[in-house]
This record gives C-alpha cells, structure tokens and sequence, in this order.
C-alpha cells in the first residue's frame, strides 16, 4: 500500500500542469485597454477547470514592474519538474529592436534607454521554461494590439510583435501575425481570447488542433483582418487540455512519440495555414525564413510577389490604318 500511495503522488508530480495568468489593462501613463482583465480571468477559470495549478492561484491582474518580475520569477520555481508550464499574458506589448517585451501598468518610458527597467522582455519567460525540466512549454500572448508608446521618440518600436524562436518543446502563440495588430474585441474579451478559451475545452482536440481551432474561429470571427500564428520546436507526445479523443480507453495511454520528420511536417503545414491568406508580405517572408526549403516555398515566393509587385499593364494594340494596302509597301 506505500508502494501504490509513493507511485501515485509520483505520477501526480509527473503531471503536473502549472500555468500563469497575467492581464494589464489598467495602465497609468498609456492607453487604457477595456479586456485583458476579463480575458484574464476567463482563460485563468478555463485552465482550472482543466487541471492546471495557477500561480498565485488565479488570474494576476494589472501588475506593475515590481510585481511582474517578482510573479514571474514565482512562475519559474513552481514550474520546476512540472510535466506542463503555460505563461497567458493579455495586455500591451511591443517590440523594440526585434525583442519583444510585455508592458506592466507602471510602464512610462520616455526614451530607449527605459525599456529594460521599464517592460519585461518576454524571452526572461522562455529562460524559466528552458531550465524547468518540462516536458511541454507554452508561451500565449495576446498583446499585438496598437504601439503604446508611438510619438514618444522610441525610433526602434515597431508596430506588432516579432517572431520568437521556440525553446525545445515549446510552442508560441500569438494572437496575430508577426509585425500585425491584434484587436481588443467589443463585447468583453477579445476574439483570440474568446475563441482559445472555447477550444480549450473542445474535448479529443490534442495540442496542434487547439491552436489551429482557435485560428480559424478568429479568422472567421474578424473577416479574416486576424490571423494568429504560431511557432513551435519539435514536441514529443500527444497532450490534450480537455480530454483525449472518446474511443481511446478511458485510463490515457503512454503514445509512442511520433518522429521528429512527423513533428516538423505537422508543425510547417499548421504555420502555413495560419499565414497563406494574409494580405502583407511580412507573413510570407517570416514563413521564407522558417522554412527556406519547405514544403510551401513556391507558393511563398509567388504570394509575395503578387503582394510586392505592381500589376503589369497590358499593352494596346494599335488599329490597323484605313486605306489600301500593298503588300511591299507601308501604309503612312
């Protein structure tokens, strides 16, 4: 009976899904957001509801520096030997010189010099990912929305947020495309927010279906001005937030892993869905760079090419002149 009881909190320790919930809307010296709050709460509620271990044991709502770096690096200690480790952020973020960062509510910068005393940058998350031993990483961010800090002579900001390279057995989402804006939603939540927190629940959905439910819900939600993306490493294993499909027994198996070849296949087909109906090159060349010799680069190649280049004009044919003609001589 040791034994068993010994074997079971072990298997608990195994399984472990921990997640943090962060959500600034409230900010001092910047645009006000109406929905990271409730955004929050809701996917803070929908991972309970499915298991997960929140820090701080709900959704952290409207931090500022001080408190953002001190929840953060909480993350990374509750995460240690966890099987799952989830970081959701809904508030403003941008990118500065490629990097991207999060911005608590206490941010004012009034130049660049500020950003790293002032933002988070979001690769410190992906560091307490990296030294956790987990088996699966997740980095959520719903913060592409407009630049905060436009017109105040931070000349690196740019407009969106930047591709992020993904750790071993990491997957990130973002809400849109890189270099693309977000929007905030009207009725309480934002579309992506709204749509991920539905397809966590989806039952038999397993990790890659979760995200690409979620990105076709927002495409079809927002008439396809939103298309959130991802980008992920090779992961091992199946893993399912609600429940594993129902003709599978009900105790969950061990999957055999499938093949790296297998992964990567999955992983560009998913990030090609999530880009080849954009309007703006910048998705079709992030994709370029990813993938040089993917299964999809023609196609990138020629989207950017209908996106880049103007339309040829076709040229007039002139009329035949009036008159008789001769064969040997010109008509004037």
């Amino acid at each position: 009976m040791l034994l068993l009881l010994v074997g079971h909190a072990s298997a608990q320790q195994t399984e472990r899904r921990v997640a943090l919930v962060i959500g600034n809307g409230q900010y001092h010296y910047v645009p006000r957001l109406a929905n990271p709050t409730s955004d929050a709460r809701l996917i803070a509620e929908t991972l309970q509801s499915l298991g997960f271990t929140l820090v701080g044991g709900k959704a952290q709502l409207d931090l500022d520096k001080t408190a953002f770096d001190r929840t953060v690096q909480d993350f990374g200690n509750a995460i240690q030997r966890a099987r799952i480790a989830l970081f959701y952020y809904a508030g403003h973020g941008i990118q500065v010189r490629g990097s991207n960062y999060l911005v608590p509510v206490s941010a004012n910068p009034t130049k660049e010099a500020d950003v790293d005393f002032e933002l988070l940058n979001a690769d410190l998350v992906l560091r307490q990912m990296e030294g956790a031993g987990t088996r699966l990483n997740l980095l959520i961010l719903d913060a592409c929305r407009n630049n905060p800090l436009a017109g105040r002579g931070l000349r690196a900001t740019g407009g969106g947020l930047a591709q992020m390279k993904a750790p071993e057995g990491t997957l990130i989402s973002y809400a849109t495309q890189p270099g693309n804006v977000a929007q905030d939603g009207t009725n309480g939540h934002s579309p992506y927010t709204a749509a991920l927190a539905s397809a966590f629940r989806k039952p038999g959905l397993d990790l890659f279906a979760v995200f690409n439910q979620t990105a076709l819900e927002v495409k079809k939600r927002t008439g396809g001005e939103q298309q959130p993306w991802m980008a992920s490493s090779p992961i091992e294993g199946q893993f399912y937030f609600a429940s594993a499909p129902e003709q599978q027994p009900a105790k969950p198996p061990q999957p055999l892993p499938p093949t790296p070849r297998d992964n990567a296949d999955a992983v560009e087909i998913a990030f090609w869905n999530s880009v080849k109906d954009a309007k703006h090159p910048d998705a079709f060349l992030t994709y370029l760079q990813s993938y040089p010799k993917g299964k999809f680069t023609g196609l990138a190649q020629l989207k950017i090419k209908e996106l880049t280049e103007p339309p040829v004009a076709k040229p007039q044919e002139n009329p035949r002149p009036k008159g008789p003609h001769y064969p040997g001589n010109v008509n004037p």
